[in-house]
């Protein structure tokens, strides 16, 4: 199964073949299943008796990346963009794995159905790498069409950075929160030769590119963890045209709303100071577009403390102090209006262990970074994250069995 999703990745809000894949598996394990849900989303549910309501989530899309693993089953891929853009692609972040895990569990809660009571839900979520699939489904109203609440929300990610066994599972934050902007900067073309008679949109992107840093320097109290990054410039195509705009694609990750807010008021005021500067009229100021976002990731105290500890027999190396990441998930976006669901998302090892000792005893980071055209899974990952996600799953339902 794994490689067979590895070999056919698709980006985001185009996982056809993987949601069929995954219907069916689920509908031959007896599963009522809803399907298309935030255009390629898939629900599952398998009740199971008086208990609570336990939701299994995992991502299914790919990235834009082309593989350079050399494996055998690497991925060869091309895709059409959302832009028209041709890409290749490649499950560069082990959403394939998610996947493989996620039916590997729901076989394994099928077959102990007399080990636990209660609603087991298992969701293959669209488009978590432009941080939109999660709320994609929500606005859909999957919590209208059968789906019911959960009472607890459990997902796994691959982590690169960690050897195989290795679990990464700790309290409280454990994530930024991030928001995509595209922002668009409007001015008046004409020729290279004759810049005066124009307003020139990509002098104008660049300054606001170098100003947006100083939101963080100057407007953010140092002890505040943020960052603003500029993903791509885009504007014109030949060498003596000053195109009629400029696009800068933004992203911004961040821990509290205060912070977020000042990001985002700073990017507001730098680039209608641009416009002024620049004798625009207040129609012609720069334009943004909010696409996806992702809040904060927090993982419940006690949820995560029980399930570490039924971890703890079988795998040992539970890492529960690691510094907080900047990177996000749109994860709990499934349940930000229900704020009595508890919430659990852990990182597992993926990288050979002894490749992984190897690379540390040089001194080296492991270099298959995720997004990367050289990430890669082990495969002897696939039993172990299904088994610790059957573990985890039967520990939140396991004060329910009669």
């Amino acid at each position: 199964m794994y490689i067979d999703l590895h070999q056919h990745p698709e980006l985001g809000f185009m996982e056809v073949r993987t949601a069929e894949i995954i219907t069916k598996e689920f509908k031959a394990l007896g599963y009522e299943v809803v399907n298309g849900i935030g255009k390629t989303g898939v629900a599952a549910i398998l009740k199971n008796g008086n208990g609570p309501t336990v939701m299994y989530r995992a991502d299914m899309d790919c990235n834009g990346v082309k593989e350079t693993t050399g494996l055998p089953y690497a991925s060869t891929r091309t895709m059409k963009k959302a832009d028209g853009t041709e890409s290749p692609v490649m499950h560069a972040c082990g959403h394939d794995a998610h996947i493989t895990w996620m039916l590997g569990v729901a076989r394994i809660m099928t077959a102990m159905k007399s080990n636990w009571k209660g609603t087991l839900v298992f969701v293959a979520q669209p488009a978590e790498e432009l941080l939109m699939g999660a709320q994609a489904m929500v606005d859909d109203s999957m919590y209208a069409k059968g789906v019911p609440v959960p009472d607890f929300l459990f997902g796994m990610h691959t982590d690169s950075a960690l050897p195989l066994g290795t679990i990464d599972n700790g309290l409280g934050i454990r994530s930024a929160g991030s928001d995509q902007l595209d922002v668009t900067f409007h001015g008046v073309g004409g020729h290279g030769s004759e810049p005066e008679f124009t307003k020139d949109p990509v002098v104008m992107a660049a300054n606001a590119v170098m100003q947006y840093q100083t939101i963080i320097s100057r407007n953010i109290a140092a002890l505040n963890a943020a960052v603003i990054t500029i993903g791509s410039i885009q504007a014109g195509s030949d060498n003596n045209v000053i195109p009629s705009s400029a696009l800068v694609k933004v992203n911004l990750r961040w821990f509290n709303e205060e912070t977020r807010s000042t990001l985002l008021d700073g990017i507001k005021r730098i680039n209608e100071g641009i416009a002024v500067a620049n004798g625009l009229s207040k129609e012609q100021y720069p334009t943004i577009k909010m696409k996806g976002n992702a809040y904060p990731l927090d993982n419940d105290t006690v949820l995560t403390t029980k399930i570490n500890n039924a971890l703890k027999p079988a795998y040992s190396s539970i890492i529960t102090n690691r510094k907080v990441s900047m990177g996000s998930e749109d994860f709990q976006h499934l349940v930000r209006s229900y704020p009595k669901t508890k919430c659990n998302y852990l990182q597992i090892g993926i990288t050979n262990p002894e490749e992984y000792a190897k690379f540390k005893s040089e001194g080296k980071d492991v270099p298959y970074f995720h997004h990367t055209g050289g990430f890669r899974v082990d495969l002897r990952a696939i039993p172990v994250g299904t088994e610790i996600g059957a573990i985890a799953l039967l520990e939140v339902f396991r004060k329910t069995v009669n």
